[in-house]
């Protein structure tokens, strides 16, 4: 496609949703706006617009992902309390990653919104550095911040005996709060 050449909005939300649902990795906005050749802020229009139509896309910190939800399906979940000090983080990543689990999101009780919930979509150690990295380059903070470090995680893996070795080993740490 030439510099000049730009697709139409429905071209680049099929392109978008089509290119979503052949990877498992995430895919960042500014990867899509060199392909059809817009800026990312179109980009974050078009998924805006995507989410809308009910397509199951999710932003994270890696990038955007569609949800396969036969494979969601699959895994084993479990909901997790949390807290310790923003320094600890990077410490809580690895612990859970080590065990093959991936942590989806984090939560937090906010006095007036609620429950507040960021897609994080971390499933080993490369990928933790790498969120830690991005809040630090943004000179950003940890939602956690807004709770003194109170917080929950939804985490992910393909056994029930991942899951209960990564709760022994944050509650071994300090850092899960309850079972």
């Amino acid at each position: 496609m030439s510099k000049q050449e730009k697709m139409s909005s429905k071209e680049r939300q099929a392109l978008i949703t089509r290119l979503l649902k052949e990877t498992t990795k995430p895919i960042t906005g500014n990867e899509f706006s060199q392909k059809t050749n817009v800026s990312r802020q179109v980009i974050v229009q078009d998924i805006s617009l995507l989410k809308a139509k009910g397509k199951p896309i999710v932003a994270t910190s890696q990038g955007y992902i569609y949800l396969n939800k036969v494979e969601e399906n699959k895994a084993h979940k479990k909901v997790i309390v949390c807290n310790h000090p923003p320094e600890r983080t990077a410490e809580e990543l690895h612990l859970i990653t080590d065990h093959g689990v991936s942590l989806k999101n984090v939560i937090v009780e906010h006095p007036v919104y609620g429950d507040i919930t960021a897609t994080i979509h971390v499933s080993n150690r490369k990928e933790a550095n790498q969120f830690v990295k991005k809040i630090e380059d943004a000179s950003a903070s940890y939602l956690s911040v807004l709770t003194n470090g109170v917080h929950l995680h939804t985490l992910e893996a393909d056994t029930e005996d991942k899951l209960e070795a990564v709760c022994n080993d944050l509650e071994t740490a300090g850092i899960l709060v309850s079972r």
